[in-house]
């Protein structure tokens, strides 16, 4: 396919088809998974069944447009602009803050009011901070990997970002956040003592802000022990463990979910898995961890790609994606299964979820972006080597 060259060294789209693969696959089962949670709810609130379905699919489209417009700008771009994108997360994050442009829903304000939906700024502003880490990792290496400063520095930043995220308050975005970041930095070269010390300070402040609100201590007492006060502070994860529980091997069957039907709550939204589990069994869940374990696994494919080649802060952008769907998913299923506390964050690509949909599958584009230009570098760098070589023949 003819392309654009645009710094590369080949003048072809490569596309990596098992990534494509992978994200079709977890989306389409998302979109069965929303509409089958999502039945009941629809018709009581909106008298169509496919209310939620109808929006998911469109959110997908653009989503997936977005991701295609990003495919299309060269990473170099992209990093030279790192500096704008964490300037205009910031500004993200203090505008859903001022009263009248931030949309407050459950007592969150996360949202600003855009053409008509809300569009939770959080999940924008994330990917822009990611953005900025991996540069910043790029362009100081020596000095994150040699001395403390150096990573106490991102640090900072990351601290800040995450001081607005609970202002919000939205302590599951500030947590994935910070560990996505602090991720990056270690893979990025900082130095194994430094890492720990800062992770220790990092669990001991995440410690103290979680006791230091009742409403975060009453989600922590419940996760503990949701059985002792099931129909109130334990209500949510009781239903969530019912409906794993009633999965059992192969499931009920697809759309015959009872717990669906008003009994737990974000069905079609934060527990969308535990619907899943109990309509499509262990066998769905096995299907769906296998999934998103191989989209991980191939975005640290890209970036080790991207790494041998020479492009660190592409390498560093993907890293970021295959860490933050990691560990999001992880957050997510832990919370449906009572491993963790209730956290109100979506299960990626999958859970109906306006923002998160978009923005996951844009940053998707520029995984993929980051694959066609580490197969394009790695390509002419070996047409170089077969050329120098035909050459060193002929003499």
């Amino acid at each position: 396919m003819p392309f654009a060259r645009s710094g590369s060294r080949s003048a072809f789209v490569y596309v990596d088809k098992v990534t494509l693969g992978l994200v079709l696959a977890i989306v389409l089962l998302g979109l069965v998974m929303v509409t089958s949670a999502s039945i009941s709810i629809a018709s009581q609130e909106t008298g169509d069944v496919f209310y939620y379905l109808e929006r998911q699919l469109v959110l997908a489209i653009v989503g997936c447009g977005a991701a295609a417009l990003l495919f299309c700008i060269p990473m170099r771009i992209i990093e030279r602009t790192s500096m704008l994108l964490l300037i205009a997360a910031v500004a993200l994050l203090f505008a859903v803050l001022v009263p009248g442009l931030g949309h407050e829903v459950n007592g969150s304000r996360r949202w600003i009011r855009l053409l008509g939906f809300n569009f939770q700024a959080s999940e924008l502003a994330r990917v822009f901070v990611l953005v900025y880490l991996a540069s910043y990792a790029a362009r100081r290496s020596e000095e994150l990997r040699n001395t403390l400063s150096g990573l106490a520095k991102p640090l900072g930043l990351l601290a800040m970002m995450v001081a607005l995220l609970l202002a919000e308050p939205d302590f599951g975005a500030a947590a994935v956040l910070f560990g996505t970041g602090f991720g990056v930095l270690f893979m990025a070269g900082a130095r194994l003592r430094y890492v720990i010390g800062m992770t220790l300070v990092a669990g001991a402040g995440f410690m103290a802000l979680a006791v230091a609100s009742p409403y975060r201590v009453r989600r922590i007492t419940a996760f503990l022990d949701p059985w002792a006060d099931q129909y109130n502070s334990g209500f949510q994860l009781a239903q969530s463990l019912i409906a794993i529980g009633r999965g059992q091997w192969f499931g009920v069957g697809l759309g015959e979910s009872v717990q669906k039907l008003f009994y737990l709550p974000e069905a079609h939204t934060d527990f969308l898995f535990a619907v899943l589990a109990e309509e499509l069994g262990l066998v769905g869940v096995i299907l769906t961890l296998s999934l998103f374990i191989a989209l991980i696994w191939r975005t640290f494919y890209i970036a080790r790609l991207a790494q041998n080649v020479g492009l660190e802060f592409p390498a560093y952008v993907a890293a970021g994606f295959g860490l933050w769907i990691g560990l999001q998913a992880f957050i997510n299923i832990g919370v449906n299964m009572g491993v963790l506390p209730t956290k109100g964050l979506t299960l990626p690509l999958m859970s109906y979820g306006r923002s998160s949909l978009v923005v996951t599958l844009a940053w998707i584009g520029l995984v993929m972006r980051v694959y066609h230009e580490a197969m394009s570098e790695s390509r002419g760098s070996a047409s170089v080597r077969r050329r120098a070589s035909d050459v060193e023949d002929d003499e």
